[in-house]
């Protein structure tokens, strides 16, 4: 990596744009970076680191965003850092700004703008910068991986901190590896090692998880096997555990055998003795079965003795109603033949009384003659019909003639009337019509001048109001005017007074043996005293916040002052100089005129549609005058022909109609009669049939009863039963006749017979016996299958206590592998002698590393004397492997890098912050540091170790690098031509650069 060109704007203490050449700078190889104290020496490095990774290095990191702006700068000047570099072969542009507070382009106040960011790469085939990239995160993954180091490491590597090293030199072993470890990235064999201690317990808690099962399982082994178990006394995690559990299954499952071999034979004698009182119970019930079946027979005998009276009455029914039923079908087809006769007289009554008189003795044939003969007249009323409905139509043609007669004259008096006023009505209506569109002209006009009118009324309100308000803000703008004079002047005053005095406020800080920050000397035979009065930095903070508040206050009266008369000149310019009460008297005459002429003007509209309504008002009615009267003129003969036609109706109906009222009336009635003298004649005839049948029945019944041996029909009938009753004796019969089969069944049975002979039955004896034998059996059973199961739950609970057994054996040779390495990496084991952790022994080879690069350097800068070695001894109780000491060649002894001076430890420091930077160059990759800052620590060396200093960092060109001395001492201006020298002022700091000349002559440089 190789640094070009450096622009600054408003960074730091740089209040204006400042430019460093660093490809001027280094072609020298090593150049100063000089200036007093508080000029802005490290904001040049601090600009390089922001640059890159967008922040600034070490403690400065709390100076990001707004607070990396310079307090000098312009307020419309922004903060801005451009760099010019050159890795991994290509020539790269950043420019990043941080976010600033800038002034609201409109209004008052301020706003804060984001940070950006860009980056571009010079296209040397086509001699132009080409951009890559405007993202803050893109940007600075780019500048990491291009470098192969992360910021912390590039301010250790290129920005050398001589104070850290040498405060590194004599730092213990924790605080060299939190430095190491920054530097070398070791986070991942820490994470090695929080991953084993992670997997190590997560082992263990699985081993834990899986013994506490394996216990789980033998206490319930315990609970199932009761006293033929004893669990032993180890917890989950002891060793023997799983072989102790196993052992008392074992002997478990062995003692629940036995038990199940006495249960079972126990069962087989409880099931014979259950057999053979089972067997003596069924004898006994089949015993007592047949006692009781003896004794029911010849119960049931003896009721079927008591009732055969009854028996032979039934059978002599049966035996009447089976006769009888050859007589029923004769005497339903009588009673059909009566009821069917009944009906039909009835009918023939009622439609017999309908009739007339005259027709009370006709017979059937003498009624359908009648119902001819009135048919034949009904017929000869049609055209009769006809006429007097065509009558009935000509009376309502008629009358509705009259009715539209009448309605054409309402019409046509009607129509007079209103046409007689239509040209006074149409007259006025279009007088209205022009008074509206007067209304309406006048009412535009007056509304042009209504918006003018209301702008001058309000614009001669805010005048007046204005007025007043700007000579209070004259008086304030003059008055913090007058405070910021007097505040700033404070302030410079102040100022001026401590820069005065600032020999003593450094000189407070000197201890005897820690060297100067400004000549590096590290005896202070006289330090400037503090006078009586003294301004400290905190004074002249103070006054210059009270300052710059008092400027911001300032400004923003003016700024009020300002709109205030911008508003009233505005307002001026608008209303003119005439009062505000004529203005708003003129204004308020003309809004009542503009309504006035609004109102008028709203007429028009109506006006309009009333004229057009009544113009097709005067159309419509004078179309319809002509219509009526073309109507009237039509009916004249239509109504004649009415006349003649309802004169020739009437003489011909009144013949057909007779005495009755109408026509319709007559065929009415003659309708009604013949309709009744043909159902007379229907229901005669039915009648007389019916009869007839009726007595051919009585014939056939008696003829059947007297066959069937009955001496009356009636007694026929007596005889029938219905079919239930039928069915109902047939049962009784066939019940009779079954109960007295199976009595002499049952009192034939042999072995019936014989036991009731026996003496009775003791059935309740018998059973209470073979209850015994069944609990005991029951009793036998249960023992048997607690047994079964306690065998069955011991073996399977055993089977998975082996196979967790099986499970576990490969987790605890896993657990045992890993706790080794989890113990070994941490530094816990025995086997680890030195107690070391691992990113400890990274950390070692590493500073083994740094500490053999910085040998070479530290024993030309020593002549020899010096050598730097690492040390892996144990330093107390603490652990080891980050000892770093020194070793003397003019003693041949080795000591702690804590003993060596002043000088010494800058040059040791100088060494190893130059190896370091080698280790970590080659550990990021290879990419080369081809620029270098060193910082401070030159005034504590004599001319001969400062010569050989820089003898050693001269030799750093033979690498090609350019290493730049960040330095207060006065000798190293004479001895390095390029220089860069930061000047500090009032208005901010400036950069002077003073390139290198072969001729050995300085070169002049520009601000």
């Amino acid at each position: 990596m190789r640094l070009h060109r450096l622009d600054l704007t408003a960074f730091g203490p740089f209040g204006d744009s400042q430019s460093v050449d660093f490809d001027e700078l280094s072609a020298a190889g090593i150049f100063l970076l000089h200036g007093p104290t508080g000029a802005g020496k490290t904001s040049v490095l601090d600009a390089v680191c922001y640059a890159l990774y967008g922040s600034v290095p070490g403690a400065r990191q709390g100076g990001q965003g707004l607070t990396l702006r310079s307090d000098h700068a312009a307020p419309g000047t922004r903060t801005e850092v451009t760099l010019e570099l050159t890795v991994a072969g290509r020539r790269l542009e950043v420019t990043r700004q941080p976010p600033w507070e800038r002034p609201k382009k409109r209004g008052t106040g301020t706003t804060v703008e984001k940070a950006q960011s860009w980056l571009r790469e010079h296209d040397a085939v086509a001699g132009a910068w080409k951009d890559l990239s405007r993202s803050h995160q893109e940007i600075g993954e780019e500048i990491t991986q291009l470098l192969g180091m992360s910021r912390e490491q590039f301010c250790q590597v290129v920005l050398l901190p001589q104070g850290d090293f040498a405060r590194f030199l004599r730092a213990d072993a924790e605080a060299r590896g939190r430095l190491l470890g920054r530097l070398f990235d070791t986070r991942r064999f820490a994470e090695v090692e929080k991953r084993l201690v992670e997997r190590r317990r997560a082992t263990e808690a699985r081993v834990r998880e899986g013994d506490s099962a394996l216990l789980a399982d033998a206490h319930r082994m315990q609970q199932v096997a009761g006293d033929a178990m004893e669990l032993p006394d180890l917890a989950p995690g002891d060793p023997g555990l799983a072989e102790a559990v196993l052992a008392a299954a074992a002997v478990a499952r062995s003692t629940s055998r036995e038990l199940l071999t006495t249960a079972h034979c126990g069962r087989l004698a409880a099931e014979s003795a259950q057999a053979a009182a089972e067997r003596a119970l069924e004898e006994v019930r089949e015993r007592a079965r047949l006692q009781r079946r003896f004794a029911d027979a010849r119960e049931r005998a003896a009721v079927l003795e008591e009732r055969a009276g009854e028996h032979r009455d039934a059978q002599t029914r049966m035996e009447r109603a089976r006769k009888a039923e050859s007589v029923a079908p004769a005497l339903e087809l009588r009673e059909a033949a009566d009821a069917e006769h009944t009906r039909a007289s009835a009918r023939a009554a009622r439609a017999r009384d309908l009739l007339p008189r005259r027709f009370a003795d006709a017979g059937a044939a003498g009624l359908a003659a009648a119902a001819r003969r009135t048919a034949e007249e009904l017929g000869g009323l049609e055209s009769a019909r006809r006429g007097e409905r065509r009558l009935a139509g000509l009376v309502a043609e008629r009358a509705d003639l009259d009715r539209r007669e009448r309605d054409d004259e309402d019409v046509l008096t009607e129509t007079e009337a209103w046409l007689a006023d239509w040209d006074a009505v149409r007259a006025g209506l279009r007088a209205r019509i022009e008074a509206a569109q007067e209304a309406a002209a006048r009412a535009e006009q007056l509304d042009g001048r209504r918006e003018p009118l209301q702008r001058r009324l309000k614009a001669a309100r805010l005048r007046d109001e204005l007025a007043s308000d700007l000579e209070a803000a004259q008086r304030k703008a003059l008055a913090s005017g007058e405070q910021a004079l007097t505040a700033r002047a404070q302030w410079l005053d102040l100022r001026e007074q401590r820069l005065n005095g600032i020999a003593a406020e450094l000189a407070a800080t000197l201890v005897d043996g820690t060297p100067c920050a400004v000549c590096g000397a590290t005896e202070h035979p006289a330090p400037a005293r503090r006078d009586a009065g003294h301004v400290d930095r905190e004074a002249e903070e103070r006054a210059l916040t009270a300052s710059r508040r008092a400027e911001e206050r300032h400004a923003q009266d003016e700024r009020e002052l300002g709109l205030v008369r911008e508003t009233l000149a505005a307002a001026t310019a608008e209303a003119g100089d005439t009062p505000t009460d004529r203005l708003a008297a003129e204004a308020q005459e003309g809004e009542e005129g503009y309504a006035r002429a609004r109102r008028e003007a709203s007429a028009l509209h109506p006006a309009r549609e009333e004229l057009r309504q009544a113009e097709q008002e005067h159309e419509r009615r004078t179309a319809a005058q002509r219509e009526a009267a073309v109507r009237t003129a039509s009916r004249v003969g239509h109504r004649e022909r009415l006349e003649r036609e309802r004169a020739a109706l009437e003489e011909e109906l009144t013949q057909a109609r007779g005495s009755a009222e109408s026509v319709a009336a007559r065929a009415a009635e003659l309708e009604g009669l013949a309709a009744r003298l043909t159902d007379a004649a229907d229901t005669a005839r039915v009648a007389e049939e019916s009869a007839e049948r009726l007595k051919a029945a009585d014939g056939r019944l008696d003829e059947a009863a007297f066959r069937a041996g009955f001496d009356t029909p009636r007694a026929a009938a007596d005889a029938l039963l219905d079919d239930t009753a039928h069915r109902e004796l047939q049962r009784r019969l066939d019940a009779r006749q079954s109960e007295e089969a199976a009595v002499r069944s049952v009192l034939a049975e042999a072995d019936t017979v014989a036991a009731a002979r026996q003496r009775p039955a003791d059935l309740a004896a018998a059973e209470q016996s073979a209850a015994a034998a069944a609990e005991r059996l029951r009793t036998a059973a249960s023992v048997q299958d607690a047994a079964a199961r306690r065998c069955a739950e011991l073996d399977q609970l055993s089977a998975r206590a082996s196979d967790g057994v099986r499970r576990l054996g490969p987790l605890r040779e896993e657990y045992d592998r890993v706790a080794r390495l989890a113990g070994l990496t941490a530094g816990t084991s025995a086997d680890n002698e030195r107690k070391m952790r691992l990113e400890a022994y990274v950390l070692a080879a590493r500073l083994e590393q740094v500490a053999a690069a910085a040998t070479v350097r530290l024993q030309r800068m020593s002549s020899g004397r010096y050598t730097l070695v690492h040390s892996d001894d144990r330093a107390g109780r603490g652990r080891s492997g980050l000892g770093l000491h020194v070793v003397d060649a003019w003693t041949g002894r080795e000591r702690d890098t804590a003993t060596l001076s002043g000088g010494e430890t800058f040059f040791a420091s100088l060494a190893l912050a130059l190896g370091l930077a080698d280790v970590v160059t080659d550990e990021a990759g290879g990419v080369r540091l081809d620029t270098l800052f060193i910082d401070e620590g030159f005034g504590s060396l004599d001319d001969q170790t400062l010569d050989e200093v820089l003898d050693v960092l001269d030799s750093l060109r033979e690498r090609d690098r350019s290493v730049g001395i960040v330095s207060h001492v006065a000798d190293l201006r004479r001895r390095i031509h390029a220089q860069l020298e930061v000047v500090k002022g009032r208005s901010g700091s400036l950069v002077r650069q003073r390139g290198y000349r072969p001729s050995g002559r300085l070169g002049s440089g520009d601000e």
